[in-house]
Formats: structure tokens, sequence, C-alpha cells
């Protein structure tokens, strides 16, 4: 392993980690030039989440492949926007035949340079839509980009919760060492039997087991975090804080980059329609050249034009199918503002439930619990109590901490949520 544990973690309130300090806004990997940001994580370094964030937009598979996507569908914007080449022939008539047409003496030899020329504005028309395609490839890559910074983001609290969990489990096994060597001590003096050494010491040493499995869990969720960005192993120092930052009110949703997305569709629909439309006017074509009689030692110019005819195919049905498409894509995007307005709403309401369960374990239950066990432990080393009523305080301790990591836990995915929705940090493109 290339990192280390590096113990319990100081928390002291609700949400998600303070990541609001000045930053300059970075390149997206989705633009053409992509992220130039340099690797943030370091083996030494305990990792932050904006160093988690700042590594997804470097590293990760998907987001690189959809930015290459995304300078693809620009590339192609500029092919469309080119003129068409023209066309240069060379034809050979009577010649190599019977009689007097046997050899190249009559032969007619004419050269000729063609070029089509693309009327209704066709031309501006495709690049535009090729624009618009491009615009809606990156809008697609900026979502991937959000849903990946999301998904390292939760990632990293579930890392963060397992640190605190894996203290927990440690401050256990050693609460139940202690409490094992006061048995021992109330046996020597007689005024505990002896099998209650023997249930305290197996009690501590399934807490060690417990706190044993619980550092495996650790590297677990490290091995996970480090896979999002395609990395084989987590070569980043394990957090060691979580500060707080303020909780979010809800926004509105125009900065999601889903929502610029499905606008983007309706734009590219636009487009094409647009286009669709302009193949119902026919290209020109346009040749000239010279013609050349082998016989007479004569040329003259030659010169044509051809239009097709539209009798069979005037694009109507092309541009009716992307008008149905443009339709599809304006429902569509209507729907995705609606949706994110209900999950706006619905993470909000989230991270009001999840703090006022955290603010009550931690102001209520916890302090309650501790009081508790310690009543309890005093009481059992001058012969007031019980074993079991001890052991009983102190799992009722454990299971209360054990709570406030997942509340805590809870808290933090949904300030995470609701900020990825309305594109606060540590998902507004700044880092730190």
């Amino acid at each position: 392993m290339s990192f280390l544990f590096r113990g319990a973690l100081a928390v002291p309130a609700l949400a998600l980690a303070a990541l609001l300090a000045a930053g300059s806004a970075s390149a997206s990997p989705c633009t053409p030039g992509g992220s130039t940001e340099p690797g943030a994580l370091s083996p030494e370094i305990p990792a932050s989440l904006d160093a988690v964030i700042t590594e997804i937009r470097r590293a990760s598979p998907d987001i690189r492949a959809a930015g290459l996507e995304a300078r693809a569908l620009s590339a192609e914007a500029d092919q469309a926007g080119r003129r068409l080449n023209p066309s240069v022939s060379v034809e050979l008539e009577n010649f190599s035949g019977n009689g007097a047409l046997s050899g190249f003496d009559r032969t007619e030899s004419t050269f000729a340079v063609e070029q089509t020329f693309r009327l209704g504005n066709k031309r501006v028309l495709s690049e535009r839509a090729a624009r618009a395609r491009a615009a809606l490839g990156t809008a697609e890559c900026s979502v991937i980009l959000r849903e990946a910074e999301r998904e390292a983001a939760l990632a990293y609290a579930d890392l963060v919760a397992a640190i605190e969990t894996a203290a927990l489990a440690t401050e256990a096994a050693e609460l139940a060492t202690e409490l094992a060597e006061t048995v021992a001590k109330r046996v020597d003096a007689g005024a505990a039997a002896p099998p209650e050494l023997s249930r305290a010491q197996a009690d501590a040493a399934s807490l060690r087991a417990e706190a044993a499995f619980a550092a495996g869990e650790v590297e677990t969720r490290a091995y996970a975090l480090a896979s999002l960005w395609g990395a084989a192993e987590p070569v980043f120092g394990l957090p060691t804080a979580f500060e707080i930052a303020p909780s979010l009110a809800a926004g509105e949703p125009g900065s999601h980059p889903r929502l610029a997305a499905a606008e983007a569709a309706v734009r590219a629909r636009e487009a094409e329609l647009a286009r669709a439309r302009a193949e119902a006017i026919p290209d020109v074509t346009l040749s000239g050249g010279f013609r050349r009689f082998e016989e007479t030692g004569d040329s003259a110019f030659v010169a044509g034009i051809s239009v097709p005819l539209p009798i069979f195919d005037r694009g109507g049905d092309a541009a009716r199918a992307t008008s149905l498409r443009g339709e599809a894509a304006a429902v569509s995007a209507r729907a995705v503002d609606a949706r994110l307005r209900a999950e706006q709403l619905a993470a909000t309401a989230s991270v009001r439930a999840s703090n006022s369960r955290l603010s009550i374990l931690t102001d209520e239950a916890l302090p309650e619990a501790e009081a508790a066990y310690a009543a309890a432990l005093q009481g059992y080393a001058i012969g007031r109590f019980d074993l079991t009523t001890t052991l009983q305080a102190r799992a009722v301790l454990i299971e209360t901490r054990r709570a406030v990591i997942a509340a805590r836990r809870d808290a933090r995915v949904a300030d995470l949520i609701l900020r990825s929705l309305i594109g606060a940090a540590p998902f507004d493109g700044d880092t730190q």
C-alpha cells in the first residue's frame, strides 16, 4: 500500500468539506485544449476533496474519451465549412476503332474542370449544424464530467466515513481492553468471578477483530476511489480532516450541464432542420474546358451545366423527420428542467433532514451515551453495577458513535448532491 492510516478525523459538525477558498478557474477537459491542471495528489500529503476532483478532471478515462469526441466533432464542423473541391476530367473519343477510326488520328480530346455550387446557403447551414452538434458534444462531455466529479466526491465521503469508522473501532477495542483490565483487578481482589474476566477478554478480542476489518475497509474504499481516475493503486495520503462548509440553499438549476446539454440538443435539431429544408434547393454543377480534334488540329472551348430535377425526391421526408426530432428534443429539455428542479428540492429537503438528524445525535444522544458509560464503568469498578450493565452501556455508546458517523456521512453526501445540482464548489470548475 502507498498510504498510511492517519487515525481519527477532526470533524466538528455537519455537511461538506470547506472548499470555497479562492482559486482560479481551470480549463475544462471538454473544451479544445483540454485541462492543463497538474496532478494534486501525493503519497506524502493527505488527499483533499479538491485534489480528488482535480485528478478526476485530469485523468478520468471516461472524461478524456468524451473530451476527445467533442474535439472530433469540432474538427467535423471545420470540415463541414469547406467548399467542395473542383473536378478535373479528361475524355478521349473516337480512337482505336475500326477503319478510319483506327489509331488516334481522329481522336477528340476533351479537358474540362467541373465545379458544383451548393445553392440555398447549404455550406453555411451545414457548418452551422455541425457547430451545433459540436456544442452538443461539448455539453454532453460536461454532463459526463459533472457525474464523474459527483461520483468521486461521494466516494471520497465514503472513504472519510470508513476512516472515521476505523478510528471508532480502534477506540472501542481500547475501551474493551481497559474494561478487561478493570475486571482483572476485581477478580484478583476477589470482588468478581473469573468467568467475568474471560467474558471481558473475549469481548475485547472481538472488538479488535472488528477494528482490523474496519482498517481493511479503508483500503477497499481507497482503491475504489483511485479506480475512478484509472489508477491501479491509491497513491495518495489518507484524509486527516474534513472541514465543514456553510449549508447551501437551493438555487436555479441553469448551471447544471444536463440542462445545458438539453438546450444544446434543441439548437442542434433547429440547425439540422434548416439544413434539411435547404436540401430541397438543387445544386448546380458548371463545367468548362476545351476540346482538341486531332484530325484537323483544331480546338474549341466547351461548357456545360447540370441541375438535378427534384421530381421524385425533394427532401421533404428528411425535413419532416428532423422536425419531429426537434420537437422531441424540446420535450426532453422541458422534462430535464422540471426533473432538475425536483431533484434540487429533494436534495434540499435531504440536507435539512440529514442535518437535523446529525444535530440530535451529536447534541443529545451522544452526550447521554457517554455519560451512561462513564457512570457504568465507575459503578462497576466500585462494585455498584455488574459487568452486563457495563457492557451494555459501552455497546450503546459505540452504536451511538457509529450512528453519528453514518449521519455525518449522510449529511455530507446530501450536501454534495445539492452542490452538484446547482454548480457550487467543488463542482463549479474552480480548483484551489
